[in-house]
C-alpha cells in the first residue's frame, strides 16, 4: 500500500531492480512489480484520508475466503476487512490474535507467481516477529488447514528456536519469539516481514539512501546469511537478503 504509486514504483525500480504491468484489467490504482519477467509483488495505492497506513503485507491463498474468515474469527483474531471482490478475486484483511496484519486471497494466480527463490528482486521469505510464535504456528496452521496439505510439498517444524514453514523444500516463512514484548514502535511489535533477495546487501543500502529511503538496520550477517532493514520514502518497512542461486 503506498499514497503515491508512482513514488514507489521508481523507489523499488532503483533498489530492487523492478519492472511493472497493470493490474485486474489495467486498473491505475494498482501495479504488478515484475523481477526478470517474473510477477514478484503488487503495489497498491491508497487514498490518505482512507487511513491505510503505507505498508507491505503478507498474503496467504485460500480456496474460500469466507470460511477462512471464519476461521480467524472463531480464533479470537480480528477480520478487519471483507470479503471484498478485488479484481478477479476476493480478499480480506485480518490481524491473528496478537495483532499481526495480514491478507487472505481467494481468486486467480498467476502461474508464474509462485514463492521460490528466482534471483535478485524477489520474494526470498516472509518472517512473523510475534511473542508466542508456538500459539502463532498453532493459529495459522489452523486458519490455513497446513495439517491437511501434502506432507511431501509442505512442511512446517521447529528448527534454531523458530517455527520454520516450507513447501515445496523451500523455506517460504518463518516465525519468531523475542523482542516485541509492548513496545510502541511497529518495526518491533508483532509484524510479518517481508524479505526480498539482492545480490549485494551493502549495495542495496547505498541504493536505498540514493532513492530517498532509510535504513532501519545496517547489513549484518545471521543464520539466514547477510541481511538489511529499509524503509521507503513514504515509510513502509522492508527487509532484504542475498539468496542462493
Amino acid at each position: 500500500m503506498a499514497h503515491d504509486l508512482k513514488a514507489a514504483q521508481d523507489f523499488y525500480a532503483a533498489v530492487l531492480g523492478w519492472h511493472y504491468k497493470p493490474g485486474f484489467q489495467g486498473q491505475g490504482s494498482y501495479s504488478v512489480a515484475l523481477a526478470h519477467g517474473t510477477p514478484v509483488a503488487g503495489l497498491a495505492a491508497t487514498a490518505r484520508t482512507l487511513g491505510f497506513p503505507v505498508s507491505w503485507t503478507a498474503y496467504f491463498a485460500a480456496d474460500s475466503a469466507d470460511r477462512v474468515a471464519e476461521r480467524v474469527r472463531e480464533r479470537s483474531a480480528t477480520v478487519a476487512v471483507g470479503p471484498i471482490e478485488f479484481g478477479k478475486g476476493r480478499v480480506v484483511w485480518a490481524a491473528d490474535p496478537q495483532d499481526a496484519v495480514f491478507g487472505i486471497w481467494e481468486g486467480e494466480v498467476d502461474p508464474d507467481w509462485r514463492v521460490r527463490r528466482r534471483g535478485s528482486g524477489a520474494p526470498a521469505w516472509l518472517e512473523l516477529r510475534t511473542r508466542d510464535p508456538f500459539a502463532a504456528a498453532l493459529f495459522y496452521g489452523e486458519v490455513f488447514d497446513w495439517d491437511a496439505k501434502e506432507a511431501d510439498r509442505l512442511d512446517v517444524r521447529y528448527e534454531d528456536e523458530h517455527v520454520v514453514v516450507r513447501i515445496g523444500g523451500h523455506m517460504v516463512a518463518m516465525l519468531c519469539g523475542g523482542g516485541v514484548e509492548s513496545a510502541p514502535d511497529p518495526h518491533v511489535r508483532p509484524q510479518w516481514h517481508v524479505h526480498f533477495c539482492v545480490d549485494d546487501v551493502e549495495a542495496a543500502a547505498r541504493q536505498v539512501l540514493a532513492a530517498g529511503g532509510a535504513v532501519v538496520s545496517p547489513p549484518a550477517d545471521s543464520t539466514v546469511g547477510p541481511v538489511a532493514a529499509f524503509r521507503d520514502p513514504e515509510g513502509a518497512l522492508f527487509h532484504v537478503t542475498v539468496c542462493e542461486p
